[in-house]
């Protein structure tokens, strides 16, 4: 019981930091070998008891050797922890959004029945940010640093304009594909709203999405992007950097991609690789659990406001039917769903 009150404090979602050069699955054996230890240490369980009949003397004076059948308790050595070795070998540890090896930043994980919130998670369209640092000069076969040097160019005439210029561009183009996978008419009122109100999202699988794209540093021959995306891969953030050095007459590299927010993890609540401890990700698993909570009853509280406001509505105009179909009349049905789903899955 003592190692089931532990693996409950395990369950939920929790955010740690990936580094660079480590490959996803080492982080999550590292994790589980980490969970695995603490749930091994706890107190062993008692040793069933069986009823054996044994020869014991007798007891009686002058007699020589005599021996009776006396019925005796024992433990059955067969569920001892000393006998059965580790009593927990393995433990199911869910990925959500992976990074590759040469990626770093914010990687979420999921214990136990969390990894149905975990499936759930890495299915929506929830964005991530990245910070993508880059090159001009070159072009490799990978569109990293590391890879095999095709092509070398100059890149003196490359200004921080040129570069804005160019980003608002590529945005752009992303910005009518995001209304265009969203189901929503461009040209409606409801199109205009959700961009303004920054909720427009995928409602089907869709290529990769940049929501927001910005230069935040250019000292040449370096420049660093920050981007905000959908359904993006690491390999597709590089070859976006190549793009924009050809984009410019130049050629770029990416010598870095770093994620720093993964819907609503960011960097300060994923836990850095001395703190993949049992007692740190426990605590994360807290914050988590009370987050959920939280939002769950926002939730409530926005989805029955709207209803009152809904209910005031349908007395002034007389009639069940709504005059306009607002995205602030579905977003909060949607959000209560969600949260109190998440809730049920993984709170215990």
């Amino acid at each position: 019981m003592a190692a089931l009150r532990i693996f409950r404090k395990f369950e939920g979602l929790f955010a740690v930091y990936k580094p660079s050069g480590v490959h996803w699955k080492l982080v999550r054996d590292t994790i589980e070998t980490n969970l695995l230890k603490e749930l091994n240490n706890s107190p062993p369980s008692v040793p069933k008891l069986e009823v054996r009949f044994q020869a014991l003397p007798s007891g009686k004076t002058g007699a020589a050797k005599e021996l009776t059948m006396a019925a005796t308790q024992l433990p059955v050595l067969a569920t001892s922890d000393h006998v059965r070795g580790p009593r927990y070998r393995t433990l199911k540890v869910g990925v959500g959004h992976r990074l590759d090896a040469g990626s770093s930043g914010v990687l979420v994980l999921g214990v136990g029945h969390a990894n149905k919130a975990l499936t759930e998670f890495y299915s929506s369209p929830v964005t991530r940010d990245y910070t993508l640092e880059g090159e001009f000069g070159m072009a490799t076969d990978d569109f990293s640093d590391t890879g095999r040097i095709i092509e070398r160019t100059t890149f003196e005439h490359v200004t921080l304009e040129k570069i804005e210029k160019i980003l608002a561009i590529i945005q752009g183009g992303h910005q009518k594909a995001l209304i265009t996978y969203s189901g929503v008419d461009l040209q409606s009122q409801e199109a205009y709203e959700l961009a303004s109100q920054g909720m427009l999202y995928p409602h089907n699988k869709s290529p990769p999405i940049l929501v927001a794209l910005r230069c935040t540093r250019f000292q040449p021959p370096n420049f660093t992007l920050e981007a905000r995306c959908v359904n993006e891969t690491q390999r597709y953030l590089r070859k976006l950097v190549h793009e924009v050095g050809l984009e410019l007459r130049s050629s770029a590299v990416c010598t870095g991609v770093r994620r720093t927010r993964d819907g609503t993890f960011g960097l300060q609540e994923a836990l850095t690789r001395q703190h993949w401890t049992a007692s740190d990700i426990s605590r994360a698993v807290k914050v988590y659990r009370s987050m959920v909570k939280a939002l769950a009853k926002t939730a409530i509280a926005v989805h029955a406001g709207k209803d009152s406001q809904t209910g005031r509505q349908f007395q002034n105009t007389g009639t069940g039917e709504h005059s306009t179909s607002s995205i602030t009349e579905t977003v909060p049905k949607q959000l209560h769903s969600t949260a109190k789903e998440a809730a049920e899955n993984t709170l215990s």
